[in-house]
């Protein structure tokens, strides 16, 4: 995971200060390909999500969904340009440590354990972890490797974080996982068997049913999360019905990369849908954030 938090810091430097440097030399000298990487380099990231868009809107109205209106996508668009350079140019190449686990009884608070998604680290959770922190509520994020590995090698790590917060706190923790995470914890929650370990689970645009995008993946976690593929469908048959119930899951109209929008449902779990809110932003809005703060109170009144 530092291998990870390098090749972002790379990236970002690359970003921004490629362009400077290229356009210079385009003054320079007569070279107009370096005018037009440097332009790639400062534009890339919008106009790849800018293409997501447009495949999402497609995709989900051919499967039948409804597709919302150019301005919500447009103003979706515009705040996940925004989120996405702060997450992958801020706080997982330099800030990922920046916020340690919290590692205190709590109080009576149910601990969380927070899991990232697909080519990030836990320093994805920034605003999370200060909010828990000050709320004196025990947290873990995990940086989960290998990065480009089975998704079913999570799981040893997954297992350690919640015996760890379980003898924390004496009581089963809760989970809030994006994207990928979600598929992780239900393939830890395979291994485990015990549908008791875990009180409940938050996923914020988990590919429960996979994604169309994953048809480009080459890595073995991107190739899992293939529409209805057959990892996908073995991990749904192994999961008895009580425990989907203790799922709910966020999902968007608006979602840049698990879509069609339906295959963020888990069938049996609690159905959360939001408007408007792209990937990455699903794990920073504040009705999102609001309303997950509020289940964590309700579930450390519960006995």
């Amino acid at each position: 995971m530092a291998l990870l938090a390098h090749w972002q810091k790379a990236f970002s430097l690359l970003v921004l200060v490629g362009p400077w440097v290229l356009g210079l030399l385009g003054w320079q000298w007569p070279a107009p390909a370096l005018v037009w990487l440097a332009l790639a380099l400062g534009l890339g990231q919008p106009a790849v999500l800018g293409l997501e868009f447009l495949i999402m809107g497609r995709v989900n109205r051919s499967a039948g969904l409804p597709v919302p209106s150019a301005k919500r996508r447009w103003r979706a668009w515009a705040l996940e340009c925004l989120w996405a350079w702060w997450v992958f140019g801020w706080c997982q190449p330099w800030r990922s440590q920046q916020e340690p686990d919290l590692l205190v009884p709590g109080g009576g608070r149910r601990g969380v354990l927070l899991l990232h998604g697909y080519f990030c680290n836990r320093g994805f959770w920034q605003p999370w972890l200060r909010r828990l922190r000050a709320q004196g509520r025990p947290f873990m994020a995990l940086s989960l490797a290998p990065v480009f590995g089975s998704i079913d090698e999570y799981g040893p790590h997954i297992e350690e974080a919640v015996q760890r917060l379980t003898r924390l706190t004496g009581r089963a923790p809760v989970v809030l996982a994006h994207s990928m995470g979600g598929l992780a914890v239900r393939a830890w929650w395979r291994q485990r068997g015990d549908d008791s370990a875990l009180c409940h689970v938050v996923t914020l645009g988990s590919p429960h049913r996979g994604t169309w995008l994953a048809r480009f993946a080459r890595s073995r976690n991107g190739r899992q999360m293939r529409l209805d593929g057959a990892w996908l469908q073995a991990l749904a048959r192994s999961e008895p019905a009580a425990r989907r119930a203790r799922f709910s899951c966020v999902h968007s109209d608006c979602d840049n990369i698990v879509f069609p929008a339906s295959t963020a449902l888990l069938a049996g779990a609690t159905d959360w849908r939001v408007e408007g809110v792209a990937h990455v932003a699903l794990a920073f809005d504040a009705g999102v954030q609001r309303r997950v703060l509020a289940l964590l109170e309700a579930l450390d009144a519960e006995g």
